[in-house]
């Protein structure tokens, strides 16, 4: 099976840096897009413009605090979506507030992290969210 790919939705340049080393320390080898907003990141998702071609990524780590459109409302617009609310999303923010986390609960993300992140934990949610595919895979070609 070939690893999912990761749509990474950050605006900061380091902290995008931070994520691909992380992912290479970790020896993941999973296909990493970063993308700078929401808007991009929402065409992205649905597949328009020059993102027609892509292959929707198995799991998305956003920050909330983004440029233009940004993560509480794209987490709002996924949420929508029947298709891409079932990919699941780790948001990363430096965001303490109560009512971000309560939002991000009642969109059922998969994980709240406070920066600095923790990357262990980020790749501790990549490998479990590639063996739930495997899962799938497996019980579908059996079943």
């Amino acid at each position: 099976m070939e690893p999912i790919d990761i749509l990474l939705v950050e605006d900061d340049p380091v902290e995008v840096l931070l994520a691909r080393e992380a992912f290479e320390d970790f020896k993941l080898r999973n296909h990493v897009v970063a993308l700078g907003d929401g808007r991009a990141a929402l065409a992205y998702l649905n597949r328009t413009g020059p993102y027609r071609d892509v292959r929707l990524p198995g799991l998305i780590l956003l920050d909330l605090n983004l440029p233009g459109l940004d993560g509480r409302e794209l987490l709002e617009r996924l949420a929508a979506d029947p298709v891409l609310a079932a990919i699941p999303v780790v948001v990363l923010t430096s965001s303490l507030a109560e009512r971000d986390i309560l939002r991000a609960r009642r969109l059922r993300v998969t994980d709240y992290m406070i920066k600095p992140v923790d990357f262990h934990r980020i790749v501790d949610v990549v490998r479990h969210v590639e063996q739930l595919g495997f899962a799938v895979l497996r019980t579908a070609a059996t079943g």
